[in-house]
């Protein structure tokens, strides 16, 4: 069977594309056919696109496996190659083929940047500037979108797909990649210079506490002791900056959940990779364009206590939905994890109080602190060094209250000695040598951890 059979290739007369866009200014780094004279090597890109996507038959293509359609295009954009007798090296062609299946099932430009695995941050400053985090450090790329129009497309084609939309009228979005990586994107009039888009990757493979004990982001006394609370029910928080392993922490500390309990998850964006099989995901929902409809975590919050969880995983803490959030936790629903955006321990307690106040009614202050005294067991902290490494800075308790001061003592800490030749942090773990109050729970719970645990360790 020929190849105009199989996917329907039309045999039109190849003219020139008038509307092409013009391309975005050259600027210096950018790579080799992004300036003048080689500029014609992307308008022959955007022309043998156009050409493809006019004389393929794409229901006949939608029919097709992934891998056998990519091969059928592969082979039109061959023939039209020919047809046009472009003078390009084989290298060359494989290239012009790979960009153009970028641009027909994936992201463009930066597709080949979302399958590096080293790549943690793709940062789109504008169809002219595109950043990386790589192994904690950013770092300028070569990729470059055509124009505005074209990053705007692509970033339609993001939200389109999780029931979102960004427009003028809506020029803010988050969304999430099938993989489950973060993306937010802002666009004109909001921002000035053109289109922004950042996305947050996260492995194919969530890291699990062995993996974190390998970087050395955590010791493996510390995961005993996380482990232990985690199996007896106890309420944990998770705080720390952006960017400072919040999710990954909370994916691993997930993993200790016994299989047998239903978990439901209430997220703004989808972002969690829970690997037990009764997991219930909620997410959150943007009002529509009249301004109704919108869904928010507190919303889902209190819908899922009608759900029967047995854990209740909040993505992150932001506003009103932290009091239902801490009533869950007091009124039966325990063994709760959540993260919070806080530089300390101390920061994320005082955090919580504020959100409180954003339910609409004044609380006095002594019952807010009463209400986070008693249904928190443990705070997490995380951050991420200057070196770009991530680390869990310390495990701290909640004691209860004294007065109107809320109580905490650490158990475990970073301590930075300093950095050495390359850059690098140097530091070490430590016990306090305190003995946690929640031993005699784990105790009575059955899981009992060895006190030595928690000896002084300098």
């Amino acid at each position: 069977m020929k190849l105009k059979d199989r996917i329907g290739l039309n045999q039109k007369p190849l003219a020139p594309v008038a509307d092409a866009e013009p391309a975005a200014p050259a600027r210096p780094g950018a790579p080799p056919w992004a300036n003048s004279p080689d500029r014609a090597y992307q308008d022959l890109k955007l022309r043998i696109h156009r050409l493809l996507l006019d004389r393929v038959d794409l229901a006949n293509l939608a029919k097709m496996d992934l891998n056998q359609a990519e091969g059928e295009l592969r082979a039109a954009i061959t023939e039209l190659l020919g047809e046009l007798a472009v003078p390009l090296s084989h290298r060359d062609r494989e290239n012009l083929r790979d960009e153009i299946l970028h641009e027909v099932y994936g992201l463009g430009p930066i597709e080949p940047l979302l399958r590096d695995p080293d790549i943690s941050d793709i940062l789109v400053n504008t169809s002219r500037q595109v950043y990386v985090e790589r192994h904690g450090k950013l770092e300028p790329t070569t990729v470059m979108f055509r124009n505005d129009a074209h990053l705007l497309q692509i970033i339609d084609r993001i939200v389109s797909k999780v029931g979102r939309r960004i427009d003028e009228s809506s020029p803010m979005v988050d969304a999430r990649l099938p993989d489950g990586s973060r993306v937010n994107a802002i666009i004109p009039p909001l921002a000035l210079d053109g289109p922004i888009m950042s996305i947050r990757r996260f492995g194919r493979s969530p890291l699990m506490m062995d993996d974190l004990c390998r970087v050395g982001a955590i010791t493996p006394e510390m995961v005993m002791v996380l482990q232990a609370m985690v199996r007896a029910r106890l309420n944990i928080l998770v705080s720390g900056g952006t960017g400072s392993g919040k999710t990954t922490l909370l994916n691993a500390l997930s993993s200790f959940i016994p299989d047998g309990e239903r978990i439901v998850t209430i997220e703004d964006s989808a972002e969690l990779q829970l690997q037990q099989p009764h997991v219930v995901r909620l997410e959150t929902r943007p009002p529509n364009i009249e301004g109704r409809g919108e869904v928010t975590a507190r919303d889902l919050v209190r819908n899922c206590l009608r759900m029967r969880p047995d854990r209740i995983v909040v993505g992150e803490v932001r506003g009103a939905e932290a009091l239902d959030m801490l009533q869950a936790m007091n009124t039966g629903h325990d063994g709760s994890i959540s993260t919070l955006h806080a530089n300390s321990a101390r920061d994320s307690i005082n955090r919580l109080e504020m959100m409180m106040q954003m339910c609409g009614f004044e609380l006095p202050s002594r019952a807010m602190r009463q209400q986070i005294s008693s249904a928190l067991d443990l705070v997490v902290q995380t951050a991420r060094l200057s070196d770009g490494t991530r680390k869990i800075m310390g495990i701290t308790e909640v004691v209860g209250m004294e007065g109107d001061t809320i109580m905490l003592q650490d158990l475990f800490t970073y301590v930075r000695d300093g950095v050495d030749k390359d850059g690098r942090t140097v530091g070490r773990f430590c016990s306090t040598g305190l003995r946690p109050k929640f031993t005699e729970r784990l105790k009575a719970s059955s899981h009992e951890i060895d006190p030595k645990l928690f000896e002084y360790l300098n």
